[in-house]
């Protein structure tokens, strides 16, 4: 655990637990989101090829994920470590300089 918590700059137990709750959470969540919307915009198996459905799935579980990931750590109270874990996992880091 010491470990983990090292790599994240986490400060204790109950943060690092709060976070792993937050990742449960979340990653069940953000396949929930995305039934219904594959519902509202008429995307399914029997409408569409298997191909379209999964990856249109697929797409919207992902973009789910990144908005629900913020949400739901900002609610538990972990949101600038949500946020700065969305960064690094989009390569932006603070050390990185734009090209313009």
């Amino acid at each position: 655990m010491e470990q983990f918590k090292n790599r994240w700059g986490i400060r204790s137990n109950f943060q690092a637990a709060i976070i792993l709750l937050v990742f449960a959470i979340n990653g069940s969540l953000s396949v929930a989101i995305s039934e219904p919307v594959l519902s509202i915009t008429g995307i399914s198996e029997t409408t569409h090829h298997t191909i379209v459905y999964w990856a249109v799935k697929i797409a919207l579980t992902l973009i789910a994920y990144q908005v629900s990931l913020l949400m739901i750590g900002t609610i538990f109270g972990q949101g600038e470590f949500f946020w700065n874990f969305t960064k690094k996992m989009f390569g932006f880091n603070k050390s990185q300089k734009v090209k313009g």
